[in-house]
Order: structure tokens, then sequence, then C-alpha cells
């Protein structure tokens, strides 16, 4: 199974549906998620312990906008806007970045079964925020943790990528094998900075273990911003040339695309918006899987609506699971990776079986 240019071994492509159909199904799919993002932010920060009403909720957000609107008690205020605005703009940020970092390396490796989690970017992005707490690093301040994150984990992207190309091809099967190996060492690593941490830091070590938005505050938000905006600014700009490299490497060259300087760069836009993820909230798998081949089964393969809509998918996906993680089980909190993990897991072993069949085995 390879991902470059033999025509014959690649997915077959789905029955195309006629472009007008596409198109609405397309901006019908981008309004429902926007719709459902602006019903469940109001949601999400009226729900948990101190119940707010949404009524209020919107109420506050135009009072302090200048809109009108009235202001709330001073418990409210404080948990409104120091507890669950932080966190729920943190959910947004992540979940847009790991739909978007999904959806950019699918077209990239040419295949649905490619995520940032499974080729050992997030992992690899832990073990230098995991490193950066054990040793007590501190040598950017607040950008400490994002810049450790972003460089393991650019490091172990291009490792990954190298490793699996061979007679200049990228081999799918060869990438997912290496992703295990990497994500294998990667958790090596991270148990021996759990060995040499002290306490306090092995505490905050399982915070990235375990994934979780529960610590979100107005400076996370700040730290992360920059890299997920970049990202998720730049990364439509590169759809026609995704969708032409759907056609093959070789008919991309003929058609003016620069296959590997493509990849690359797309590749370092994954690794960014991965890492500014994985730097404030632990490791979240499945997102980046799930999402974009949701998005692609529902409204067709075309990058220019793929992107924007599994970054607007994710941060709907990720937003629900942490209103879900933090109230299921009240007073306790469920770690968000290990309820991402529990869902997506189903739907990876469903899309492997589903690939296998479509291909007739494992080319």
């Amino acid at each position: 199974m390879t991902v470059v240019e033999d025509p014959v071994r690649r997915a077959p492509a789905a029955p195309a549906r006629p472009r007008g159909r596409r198109r609405t199904a397309a901006w019908l799919l981008t309004a429902g998620l926007t719709a459902a993002l602006l019903v469940l932010v109001p949601v999400a920060a009226g729900t948990g312990a101190y119940p707010i009403p949404v009524g209020d909720v919107l109420g506050s957000l135009q009072h302090r906008a200048g809109l009108g609107g009235a202001g709330l008690d001073r418990v409210a205020e404080s948990v409104l806007w120091n507890v669950r605005l932080p966190r729920i703009v943190l959910a947004l940020l992540i979940g847009a970045s790991l739909g978007c970092a999904g959806a950019l390396m699918q077209g990239v490796f040419g295949n649905p079964l490619a995520e940032p989690a499974t080729i050992g970017v997030s992992s690899g992005a832990a073990v230098g925020a995991v490193a950066a707490i054990s040793l007590g690093l501190d040598f950017l301040g607040t950008w400490t943790l994002p810049a450790m994150a972003f460089v393991t984990g650019l490091v172990t992207v291009l490792l990954v990528y190298a490793m699996s190309r061979a007679r200049g091809r990228t081999e799918v099967v060869t990438l997912i094998l290496m992703g295990i190996a990497v994500n294998a060492f990667a958790g090596a690593l991270i148990g021996l900075f759990v060995f040499l941490a002290d306490s306090a830091a092995v505490n905050q070590i399982t915070f990235w273990q375990l994934g979780s938005l529960a610590q979100a505050t107005w400076p996370k938000v700040l730290a992360v911003l920059p890299c997920a905006a970049l990202g998720l600014v730049v990364a439509p700009l590169y759809a026609r040339r995704l969708d032409l490299l759907a056609l093959g490497d070789r008919p991309a060259r003929h058609l003016g695309v620069d296959v590997e300087r493509l990849r690359v760069v797309l590749i370092l836009l994954v690794a960014l918006l991965t890492a500014a993820a994985v730097s404030v909230s632990g490791v979240i798998g499945f997102v980046g899987l799930v999402v974009p081949h949701l998005m692609r089964m529902a409204a067709g393969p075309g990058h220019r609506f793929l992107i924007p809509a599994s970054a607007l998918g994710g941060a709907l996906v990720l937003l629900a699971a942490d209103l879900a993680a933090r109230t299921v089980a009240e007073p306790a909190e469920l770690p968000l990776g290990v309820l991402t993990a529990l869902l997506g897991s189903p739907f990876f072993f469903w899309l492997l079986r589903r690939t296998r069949r479509r291909q007739g085995g494992w080319a």
C-alpha cells in the first residue's frame, strides 16, 4: 500500500458525487458545525459543579464586550471568566489544531489512516514537554514547554518520514510501523523522565500522559494561540496543491507541484499545530484521525472544504468531549485523552477493516 506514484495501489476513490451536490453538502455541513459550536459554547460555559444559566452567560459576554447585558455576581463571574472560558477557548484551539493537522496528514500521505499521533508527533512533542518538567527547564519562561514540544515533535515527525521513504516513495504501512516504534520509544523516554523526576514533577508528567484541560488559564491560551493561529491560517492556502497531490506524485509534478517541498512544508505545519496542542493539553489522540475522515465521508475529499471543516469539527468534538469529561463522573473528572481514545479506538479499528476490505488485503 503506497501513497505515491503507483495508481493501482492507491486506495480506490469513492463514487464521485455531482459537483453541485458536493458543494451544497459542504456549505450545509460547515453551517451546521458553526451553529453547533455557537450553541455548545454557552452551554459548556454554564454547565458544571457551579451551574450558570445560559442566559446569564450570554449576558455576561455582552456586558464584557460593551454591548449591554448584565454582569454576574462575584463568584459566578470568577467561575465563568477564570475557569470555564479559558478552558473552552483552549478546547476550541486544540481541537481545531488537531483536526486540521489530521486533514493535512491524510492529504500528504494519501491515506485515511494517517494522523499526527499515529506517526509519533504527539508522543514526540510530549517527550519535550515532559523533559522540560522533569529537568526543571525554564529558559524561555512560559514559552519553554511549547518550544520544547515543538522542537521534539518536529524532529520526531521528520525522522519517521525519512525512515519511511524507500526508493523515493513513502510506504504507508512502513510509516505506521515506524510510528508505532517511535511511540514506544517516546513512552520509554517518558518513563525515564518519570524515574528522574521528583514527586511534584511526576504529577505534572501524569497530566501529559493522560491529557487534560483542567489546568487551563488565560496565559496558557496566549502561549498556544500564536502557533495554532499561524497553522490554521496557513493550512488552507495549500488546499489546491493537496487536491493535485491526490492525483499521484507524477501527475502533480506535471501540473507544477513541487511534491517533496509541499510534503516538507505541510509536515512542518502538522508539527506546529500538534506541538501547540500537546504543549498545553498533553497527548490527545484520535481527534486528528476521526474528524477529517468523517468530514470526507460527509462532503467529499476536496481540501478547500476539508481543511476548515476538519478544524471546525475538531473544535466541536473536543469541546463536547471536555464537557463530558468534567461532568459525566462528577465530582471527579475523566482524563480527556483517555476519553477520546475510548471513543476513537473503535472507529480506528473499523477504518482499518474497511480499508483492508476495499483493497483486498494489506498492500
